[in-house]
């Protein structure tokens, strides 16, 4: 190749690279913000099992006997915070649910410790709470009509 036709090359090629640098796409790089890990609050044990009992009874429909106890409508905002995140596990749908209403689970809890005399805070398992609610439950008259 001579000289001249050696130059006529790099200048269409440098010509090419010009049109090509017009043409050209330049995709920003993507901002990634990553959300930290939800930092729940430490919650007490008698929360923690009475939190775990009240959702078994919402899984079962059977939410009767506590809403004797539901003076302020407590059970409205547990309940819908249940409905929109049940897809979680237990285990961490209880987490989740006193993050954000555990005032709720107290103020039930006082109601019923008043009406009723039950210590929640001796109350640490979850049988302990099935047997106040079979108590409760037998407390209730009937009818035959």
């Amino acid at each position: 190749m001579t000289e001249e036709e050696k130059n006529a090359q790099a200048q269409a090629n440098k010509e090419n690279e010009e049109e090509n640098d017009e043409l050209k796409v330049v995709m920003p790089k993507a901002n990634k913000t990553i959300m930290p890990a939800e930092e729940f609050k430490e919650q007490p044990d008698y929360l923690k099992v009475f939190a775990n009992f009240y959702i078994a009874e919402f899984d079962e429909d059977d939410l009767e006997v506590i809403n004797l106890y539901d003076t302020n409508h407590n059970m409205v905002d547990i309940n819908s915070y249940l409905l929109n995140n049940i897809q979680f596990p237990r285990k961490k749908l209880v987490d989740h649910v006193l993050q954000y209403h555990d005032y709720n689970f107290k103020n039930l809890l006082k109601v019923m410790a008043e009406k009723t005399g039950v210590k929640p805070e001796e109350m640490l398992t979850y049988e302990a709470w099935e047997k106040w609610d079979e108590d409760q439950r037998r407390q209730i008259p009937s009818s035959l009509s």
